[in-house]
């Protein structure tokens, strides 16, 4: 019986590289007795839309995009209620959940480790009832991922982010949260936060702390509290810089569920999209509820117990 696979790609992220692999990429696919279905995203939502249609009668999913693409086709996937094993080839600016997880930047090779592959079951959230695949966010500079125009994206890379950034550093807003996880209440007023499967965060390596495991059915949390001067922002920045816990202006912790509670609504964004503001706010872990596949030379520490497709 002949295998069918969904290429879905966003023909416009990370410069378009994309164009000039697609051939080799879908040559790859083919000699691995896939027959091959492609589809260049035309709008937003559009990866979620074909996937969530498609899913039930497709053998495997690959994707290639940014984090936007990602997290659309992994909604798709959960939404559908058919748990199809998918691949990604990472081709956007930054691409944490790629680096996160060993994913080669190189496209060809990276499409030759999905075909090669093992399935892993990798955590993903659930937030208000939405899917997120690897961040949840809100507070200073979140808004720097989907406020940043594409094409200054596609120019300048990962130094787009951080030039958007700069410019807020000295617009410094901060919320009243009341915050529960683990059974344990926290208080007070926050510029900051994000619950995360992640080893890196913007393309830096160790903000989300140490000893990350993707597939442990936890969150690592990072809440940063508001700075009485320039001497604690300076603290904070250190101590997110050097992934040295030294300080009580940052609440780090893990845990399954996170619950928020704020005065006011708060704009999050969830895997660099906006996420719609909120005031109340649940956040869960689904463990390894996503199935993908990698290099298991890779991830010998992850499970290969999942199986290849369930309705």
């Amino acid at each position: 019986m002949e295998k069918k696979l969904l290429f879905v790609f966003n023909p416009k992220s990370g410069k378009g590289l994309i164009k000039s692999k697609l051939l080799d990429i879908i040559n790859i696919f083919v000699r691995h007795g896939y027959v091959v279905t492609v589809h260049p995203t035309q709008y937003a939502q559009d990866a979620y839309h074909v996937v969530k249609r498609t899913a039930a009668t497709t053998d495997l999913i690959v994707c290639s995009g940014g984090d936007g693409t990602l997290a659309e086709v992994v909604t798709g996937i959960m939404e559908s209620k058919v748990q199809v094993p998918m691949g990604y080839i990472p081709s956007g600016s930054t691409n944490d959940f790629a680096s996160s997880l060993s994913i080669p930047k190189n496209m060809e090779k990276a499409a030759l480790e999905i075909m090669e592959g093992k399935l892993y079951g990798c955590d993903i959230g659930r937030f208000n009832g939405s899917t997120f695949v690897y961040i949840a966010a809100f507070g200073l500079f979140t808004d720097v991922s989907y406020q940043t125009d594409q094409a200054l994206k596609n120019v300048l890379g990962h130094m787009a982010y951080i030039l958007e950034g700069v410019k807020r550093i000295f617009d410094i807003k901060s919320y009243h949260l009341k915050i529960e996880a683990n059974g344990v209440k926290k208080e007070g007023n926050y510029i900051f936060g994000m619950v995360t499967n992640s080893r890196s965060v913007g393309g830096f390596k160790n903000l989300t702390g140490k000893n990350v495991e993707m597939d442990d059915g936890l969150f690592e949390v990072t809440l940063i509290r508001e700075p009485k001067n320039p001497l604690e922002l300076n603290e904070i920045m250190g101590a997110l810089l050097t992934a040295v816990d030294d300080t009580d202006l940052i609440d780090s912790f893990k845990s399954d569920c996170v619950v928020i509670e704020s005065q006011e609504p708060i704009p999050w964004t969830l895997d660099g999209e906006f996420g719609g503001d909120h005031s109340e706010i649940c956040i869960e872990n689904k463990k390894r509820a996503l199935h993908i596949l990698l290099d298991p030379e890779k991830h010998k520490d992850m499970p290969l117990d999942v199986p290849e497709k369930t309705e």
